[in-house]
């Protein structure tokens, strides 16, 4: 019985040192605001209290374009994009809550309605009307819901490897996204929340390796390590979802669309673009060969070409 109860202590006493070795603190959102809020950053405080990251391109009397990224991803996923199209457009790319430098929101709702209503309230703040709108992964879906929440907002809709249309998992799902869908897990995550997390999920997704760079993988992962998004993602995870929604109300979406997608997409197949080009009256659709989740990164120059040709047309 003594040596049974000396087992137990060793084991419980392992599980501790362990838990305490592997735990990242959270970092303080002063900490990564002053490494990464750099210009053209900005931050505006939206009616219920939402502290809004967002970076504002280009002309101010130009056509706006609005950027919305994927899960667990940031506004510098834009930034190619960004960088190339605000000679000529005005490119405005922004935080979701629980994600990037906006972190965790007062209303705590991480749901894809809640993100859709987040948008909206962003784009009265600035004070645009109607503007072209773009959304990769999950921010796809968002963006395809705002077009069919709010279509007299939106002059064009750019679909990016998005989220929305359900035909069927993909081949590769990150163990990161696994993991945060185990509700016995969640405890853990906000705890421990290793790195190598990130640097799986984004070799997974993206097929031009030579993209992928140390700071990227440490961007990922120090967002989500933010004081505020672990718990704020617990939540985001755990919100239950009708993963309907956009395909019940897709004939809704009266905007011009461009529907972009990466032929060796392993988390949203490239039958959900077929999908949109199919259920979207006068879509048109791009598909990239040997390109992973984010083309806009992945094959940024050419994306962007097809985007400006896209916003140029009448």
């Amino acid at each position: 019985m003594r040596g049974c109860l000396i087992s137990i202590v060793v084991v419980v006493a392992a599980l501790v040192g362990a838990f305490f070795y592997f735990s990242e603190a959270d970092i303080p959102r002063a900490t990564l605001e002053a490494k990464y809020a750099t210009p053209p950053s900005q931050f505006v405080t939206l009616p219920d209290g939402a502290r809004v990251h967002y970076r504002d391109r280009g002309p101010r009397d130009g056509s706006v374009l609005v950027l919305i990224h994927g899960s667990d991803a940031s506004l510098f996923t834009w930034e190619p994009w960004s960088k190339n199209l605000s000679d000529k457009f005005r490119v405005i790319s922004l935080d979701l809550p629980a994600h990037g430098l906006t972190g965790a929101v007062p209303n705590k709702d991480y749901s894809q309605k809640g993100m859709t209503v987040f948008v909206h309230e962003f784009a009265d703040k600035l004070g645009l009307k109607t503007f072209a709108l773009a959304g990769n992964s999950m921010g796809g879906g968002v963006v395809a819901r705002f077009a069919e929440t709010y279509p007299d907002r939106v002059s064009k809709l750019i679909l990016v490897d998005a989220g929305g249309m359900p035909v069927g998992q993909g081949d590769r799902i990150p163990i990161g996204f696994k993991i945060a869908r185990m509700s016995f897990m969640r405890p853990v995550l906000l705890h421990i929340t290793p790195r190598a997390l990130f640097s799986e999920g984004l070799n997974d997704a993206i097929v031009h390796k030579a993209i992928i760079t140390d700071q990227m993988i440490d961007m990922y992962w120090q967002f989500h390590l933010m004081e505020g998004t672990r718990e704020a993602n617990a939540e985001r995870f755990a919100t239950t979802e009708d993963f309907n929604y956009v395909k019940d109300h897709i004939g809704q979406i009266k905007a011009p669309t461009l529907i972009l997608w990466g032929a060796q997409d392993h988390l949203i197949p490239v039958a959900a673009a077929h999908a949109f080009n199919k259920a979207i009256p006068g879509s048109k659709l791009i598909v990239y060969p040997a390109t992973g989740h984010i083309p806009m990164e992945e094959v940024a120059d050419q994306s962007a070409a097809d985007v400006r040709a896209f916003l140029s047309t009448p």
